[in-house]
């Protein structure tokens, strides 16, 4: 049986992509109330599933009339613009569990294979780059970096 997290995710993600401006505006008590969870279950959920690296703007405005947006941000089709934003989003270090996410995210988008992914992950997992923090997420973010923008050169 899924986990009440899994199920909220699926769950927003069919509201999402039902929607013609891919996003969802909810209020999270609301939201609680129907999967009978504390609204912190939703927090979690909107901050571990709903990350940028996935691909998602989470915006919150909290109070009486509170609600959550979430959007689902296309990645940009220029390879120039796709270069950049990839590079932006690794940033000078990245988690293991960060890097994955891009990595699904460009997977879904179809901007990289499924051997494609496999093989980055595994030269970036915690298993090959066997030192200490920090210096392990930089190293992976440099690989990650190297290695995509190699891939995006050679797309067309």
């Amino acid at each position: 049986m899924s986990s009440m997290a899994n199920i909220i995710e699926k769950y927003l993600h069919r509201l999402i992509e039902q929607s013609e401006q891919k996003l969802v505006e909810i209020q999270r008590n609301e939201l609680a109330e129907k999967f009978n969870c504390a609204p912190s279950q939703i927090n979690y959920v909107l901050a571990t599933r709903f990350t940028i690296e996935r691909g998602y703007m989470v915006e919150s405005r909290r109070g009486g009339g509170g609600y959550v947006r979430i959007v689902k941000v296309p990645l940009n089709a220029d390879e120039l613009d796709l270069v950049n934003e990839v590079v932006n989003l690794v940033g000078d270090r990245i988690s293991e569990r960060s890097a994955t996410a891009i990595l699904a995210r460009l997977l879904e988008e179809q901007v990289i294979a499924p051997r494609e992914a496999a093989l980055v992950k595994a030269a970036i997992s915690r298993n090959v780059l066997r030192i200490g923090l920090p210096a392990r997420d930089q190293l992976r973010a440099n690989i990650l970096k190297a290695i995509l923008i190699t891939l995006f050169k050679n797309l067309k």
